[in-house]
């Protein structure tokens, strides 16, 4: 750290423009960031006095993988304990793999969105990982239909039942949850199972778009409409016609922009900047966002008209930690996953690893149940793995072991058994839970949940009535 107070960043990366925009990023957080062109720039400047005070590097991937590989080993042969980052192109599996396994603390993907790169920065100082703030969709593209996506527990049943009804229309969806709970993988299950599954889907980050820069990337503009504008571009609404936008973290977006986009959204035409007349497209809006969006508004910070029409159908994922009953799938699906990747292979995974994933909170939910999942499989050199391939995750679980806080809720399989002041919940209350368990579970085959539960499916309808349940909530 330096003396005044602020932590020391070296950024390898041989092209201005993105050193300015990393320094500006991690200046917000108190990191001064010094620069090195290459990487023997970079460890000329080890030895210098900024050199011996440094709290981080960050390394863009600009040099071929085994030059990379090895101005790594370098490195971390020179600081073994300094934070290393890589900076890697989207959907560069082999390179996150080959740089992680040359010592590389962690990897963040490009396009770089400012909040990833913070938290990355301290989660590197901190020594926990950052991966709970990466899309699983950086490291494992793949688009998943409803049928695909794993989970049995009633409240994320009830969730995906709710964007599937609503993939059938035309209307606008938005996504509420805690980052990392698969938002985008809901919002591309809507449009797969849409009538605009064959069209394209456009997913926009809208917390990782400088301002001054949103209205451009978001409705285009034409060539000499500002300054730099040296030829036209077309704008992410026109690439999405047709088919889906995906607008992510929505509340980032700022007032301004927000008025131009309630025009579309009324209007169903856009203005690119500098052009004389507006284009007409049909583009289906889903919106995601990782605050309570109604807040917003209260707050002033989100227009209320925005809101109402961005929220013609809402759907709230649940937690990870509300849903520890799906972790041994979910582990085991992801791993499947991983393995499909390059440099990677299939493993298992045992029982004891299994518990201690369950045992943890998972704040980071899904992204970063993955993110443990695909170090540990980096790092594996066994068949299967182990607890002792979760070391960060054992020392976060027993940190909180040790620290007073509430008893949990008896769960069985997703299934909440008490309230939160400890008293049992009512039989209805957890027969219809049990009941939308099993149809999540057997994928609403109703006459294999009526046969497992133990009842005829004339008296399992019967239930559904009863209860209130649909049972597309499987």
């Amino acid at each position: 750290m330096t003396r005044n107070g602020q932590r020391l960043l070296m950024l390898i990366d041989d092209e201005p423009a993105q050193r300015r925009l990393v320094a500006a990023i991690a200046a917000r957080r108190g990191w001064r960031a010094v620069f090195a062109a290459d990487g023997e720039m970079a460890i000329a400047m080890l030895g210098t006095q900024d050199g011996m005070q440094l709290d981080a590097i960050l390394l863009d991937h600009w040099a071929p993988d085994a030059d990379a590989a090895a101005l790594i080993a370098e490195i971390r042969s020179r600081r073994p304990a300094l934070p290393l980052l890589m900076l890697t192109a989207n959907g560069s599996v082999a390179q996150a793999v080959a740089a992680m396994r040359s010592g590389a603390t962690d990897f963040l993907v490009k396009p770089l969105a400012p909040e990833r790169l913070l938290a990355a920065l301290d989660a590197a100082v901190t020594g926990k990982t950052s991966g709970e703030l990466r899309p699983l969709s950086e490291k494992i593209p793949a688009l998943l239909a409803f049928d695909e996506i794993v989970g049995s527990a009633p409240e994320f049943r009830a969730a995906l039942a709710i964007a599937a009804k609503a993939a059938r229309a035309r209307v606008a969806v938005l996504l509420e949850g805690e980052s990392g709970v698969g938002k985008e993988v809901v919002a591309e299950a809507v449009h797969a199972a849409s009538p605009r599954g064959k069209k394209p889907m456009v997913t926009v980050n809208c917390g990782a778009l400088p301002p001054n820069l949103v209205e451009s990337e978001l409705f285009g503009h034409e060539k000499g409409a500002f300054t730099g504008a040296f030829e036209r571009k077309i704008g992410r609404f026109q690439e999405a016609d047709g088919g889906t936008i995906f607008l992510d973290e929505v509340g980032e977006m700022p007032l301004e922009t927000q008025v131009k986009l309630l025009r579309v959204l009324q209007n169903g035409d856009i203005q690119p900047i500098g052009a004389r007349h507006a284009k007409e497209v049909d583009v289906r809006v889903i919106a995601a966002t990782n605050k309570r969006l109604i807040e917003e508004v209260e707050a002033g910070r989100f227009r209320e008209d925005l809101y109402y029409r961005l929220n013609v159908v809402q759907v709230t994922i649940p937690p990870l930690r509300d849903r520890t009953g799906d972790i041994p799938a979910l582990a085991r699906h992801l791993l499947a996953r991983i393995a499909q990747q390059p440099g990677l292979r299939p493993l298992g995974i045992t029982d004891d690893a299994l518990a201690l994933l369950g045992g943890y909170d998972w704040p980071g939910n899904v992204r970063q149940l993955q993110n443990a999942l695909f170090r540990a499989a980096v790092l594996c050199d066994g068949a299967a793995l182990t607890r002792a391939d979760f070391p960060q995750i054992a020392a976060l679980s027993e940190q909180r072991h040790t620290t007073p806080g509430p008893v949990p809720m008896a769960t069985s399989g997703g299934v909440t058994l008490f309230h939160a002041d400890g008293n049992l919940r009512a039989l209805e209350e957890i027969e219809a839970d049990v009941i939308r368990l099993a149809i999540g579970h057997y994928r609403g085959r109703m006459t294999e949940v009526a046969r497992r539960l133990g009842i005829g499916r004339s008296t399992l309808y019967r239930k559904l009535g009863e209860l209130g349940i649909d049972n597309a909530a499987a």
